[in-house]
């Protein structure tokens, strides 16, 4: 296992750089910094229109293409496991006829039931395909011919910690000269910086990575003056500037790492399917410090794969595009994916927040297919490392996808790119909708319902057809992994992958109502008209304090308490079936603060162990040295530069032996200066 840096912004102060720094970057912070280095290329301008969403350009999508079987399966059993729980709600509620209240919980019934169903559908279809596929079968990066095509890495950042993002760079180009495939790829990192210190910081370690990577590595830094439409508008602004000099264009987000093996595969299926517009992989979790974060992990490494596999099954040249680890035809995308303002004003005008689905959707428009490569590995991520930081993010993401509930009329979208889109809408309004439940629940609930052995029986029923759509998934993600040797060796044996799908499965029940309850609160900040701004994301974490979780999670503790109370006085079935929420909510503030301990974190490592922990591939490890190294010349550029008023001299590509300390003579007299 290697052990993560733990590097922060504070790493960085003001006179880190100073040696470099120049006048604070305008138009171009490479050019401005450094007039001598070429920190871009010559432009290579593509034009990229803004589409009309009002009317469909030529060609439109058209009818499926083969996937029609598996849509109608998934739709079907999604529709019957829907009817079955509502016919179920029914007969628990039949007595005395149905009122208005009851009427809206069987509705909901419905709705919820088959938003369950059809996550249970498409992990059923994974776990069929992923058990029938012959040995060998599937998409493999190995061997794999790059075509001679040109690509583009992009990797877009926003007040990101620079040693994290120059680390990533450095171990992708290490990777790429391994393999011999150096000279087809060009590395940019486009800065939407606003912080003038981080951005010299990012100047300063481009221009000492380019010394470090084999000559004529071509690794680029673009800082915007203007922010303009966030993300979208830095890859847009890139592919009118130097678009029309690649062929591809690989999205990273600062998070991200690829081996060489995926990124060569990537662009080899590209080149063999030239209808192919986009091919989004699955990105693995890795490096979780905190036991937040290490649940995450554990769950997207043992449960993802038939998820993602059986999405891939139904969806087809229909799929979907999740804005980072992805690959795109850029002339494609600049005639297709231009994205235009919505009239009105924030949150649901605007800009587009959350543009990776309308990306999609908008290729497919034109013809293009968009694909996802479900059982491609090599393809990495980071995942927040706390509750409350995944709080933050999912706040940007339930403006953006909201935001979606405008686009489903657009001209010309295929019908699965509208699903798509709808299910982005629901993603955040399904915990909305299951609070509405949960309260609709305590007002139709009379004592007498369960006055007889079979309204009971049917209650019983209900609630273990909802159990067992949630857990089912777990259990056939579990048997997948069993049934592979090598898999099952990565997660520590059957036994111990079994403990951490209980206790994976136990803090995920008492999470959920907290998600539930700031995932509605975010939903109601976006109705009521709150922006949610564009913080940049907390990537590397800190422990909580008492009073910070004590200050995020008092109202939830506060409703948990009080909604156990009422439960009980309705009737003590009820508190007995809605237990799970009430219990959550009270022990919020404990789970979020225990959850980001280090502590906590050493005690439960060995049953959310993850196979890229006990073999970690050689990209991750490379990267996570390199984190360490930067960090480690932050500090040392920090103290020498108050000490001597003297540069740290740049290392080369491998690491070199740690400098000789100060001695504290030298120290005395630096100081007494």
């Amino acid at each position: 296992m290697v052990t993560k840096s733990k590097s922060t912004h504070r790493a960085f102060p003001p006179r880190l750089f100073a040696p470099y720094a120049a006048p604070a970057p305008r138009a171009n912070a490479g050019c401005a910094l450094y007039p001598s280095m070429k920190l871009t290329p010559q432009s290579m301008p593509l034009d990229m229109p803004a589409q009309d969403l009002d009317q469909a350009p030529e060609p439109a999508a058209r009818a499926l293409t083969g996937a029609a079987g598996p849509r109608w399966i998934v739709m079907a059993g999604s529709l019957l496991i829907a009817l079955t729980s509502a016919g179920l709600t029914m007969d628990v509620l039949k007595p005395g006829g149905f009122s208005a209240p009851e009427g809206l919980v069987i509705a909901l019934s419905f709705l919820l039931s088959g938003w369950i169903g059809f996550g249970f559908v498409t992990a059923a279809a994974g776990f069929t395909n992923l058990l029938t596929r012959r040995e060998g079968a599937g998409f493999s990066a190995a061997d794999e011919d790059p075509c001679g095509e040109r690509t583009a890495i992009l990797m877009p950042i926003y007040n990101e910690d620079p040693a994290q993002v120059l680390s990533a760079v450095q171990a992708i180009a290490e990777d790429l000269a391994r393999v011999g495939a150096r000279h087809l790829y060009d590395l940019y990192l486009l800065s939407d910086t606003r912080d003038e210190n981080l951005a010299r910081a990012e100047a300063a370690g481009v221009v000492r990575l380019k010394t470090r990577i084999s000559a004529g590595a071509a690794i680029y830094y673009r800082r915007r003056p203007m922010n303009t439409d966030r993300k979208a508008g830095n890859i847009a602004d890139w592919v009118a500037a130097f678009g029309g000099g690649y062929a591809y264009m690989l999205i990273l987000d600062a998070d991200s790492l690829m081996s060489a093996e995926t990124i060569l595969g990537l662009t080899a299926q590209m080149g063999r399917d030239p209808r192919l517009g986009l091919l989004q992989t699955v990105p693995g979790v890795i490096n979780a410090e905190t036991p937040f974060a290490r649940l995450q992990q554990f769950a997207n490494r043992l449960y993802g794969p038939i998820f993602s596999v059986g999405q891939a099954w139904w969806s087809g040249s229909e799929g979907n595009y999740w804005g980072h680890n992805a690959i795109l035809r850029v002339k494609a995308f600049a005639e297709s994916a231009g994205l235009p303002h919505l009239p009105g004003r924030k949150p649901f005008g605007g800009h587009i927040l959350s543009h990776d689905f309308v990306e999609a959707a908008l290729l497919r428009r034109r013809g293009w297919a968009v694909r996802m490569a479900a059982e491609l590995t090599g393809s990495y991520e980071e995942t927040p490392p706390t509750l409350l930081d995944m709080a933050l993010r999912d706040r940007r993401w339930c403006q953006g996808n909201l935001q979606h509930a405008r686009l489903l009329g657009a001209a010309g979208l295929h019908w699965v790119s509208r699903l798509h889109l709808l299910r982005g809408v629901l993603t955040y309004l399904a915990p909305m909708l299951w609070l509405v439940f949960l309260a609709g629940g305590a007002l139709v609930w009379p004592g007498e319902i369960l006055s007889t052995a079979a309204a009971r029986r049917e209650v019983v029923t209900l609630f273990s057809l909802t159990v067992g759509l949630l857990l089912a998934p777990k259990l056939m993600a579990y048997v997948v992994a069993v049934l592979d040797p090598a898999v099952r060796r990565g997660f520590g044996g059957a036994r111990r992958m079994a403990a951490g799908v209980l206790l994976e499965s136990a803090l995920a029940t008492l999470t959920a109502p907290v998600t539930m309850v700031m995932q509605t609160v975010a939903v109601v900040e976006v109705l009521i008209g709150r922006d949610s701004g564009w913080a940049s994301q907390r990537r590397e974490g800190g422990e909580l304090t008492r009073r910070e979780a004590w200050r995020a999670h008092r109202a939830h503790v506060a409703l948990g308490v009080a909604g156990a109370a009422i439960a009980l006085v309705l009737d003590r079935y009820f508190l007995i079936w809605t237990s799970p929420v009430f219990l959550g909510l009270s022990l919020s503030a404990l789970l979020s603060l225990h959850s980001s301990r280090a502590s906590v974190r050493r005690a439960g490592r060995s049953l959310l162990q993850t196979p890229e922990e006990v073999e970690t591939p050689a990209i991750v490890r490379r990267s996570v040295e390199l984190r360490a190294l930067y960090a480690a010349e932050a500090g040392m550029r920090q103290t020498l530069d108050v000490l001597f008023r003297a540069p740290l001299p740049p290392y080369g590509a491998h690491p070199s032996p740690a400098p000789a300390p100060i001695p504290r003579a030298t120290r005395r007299l630096a100081i007494a200066a």
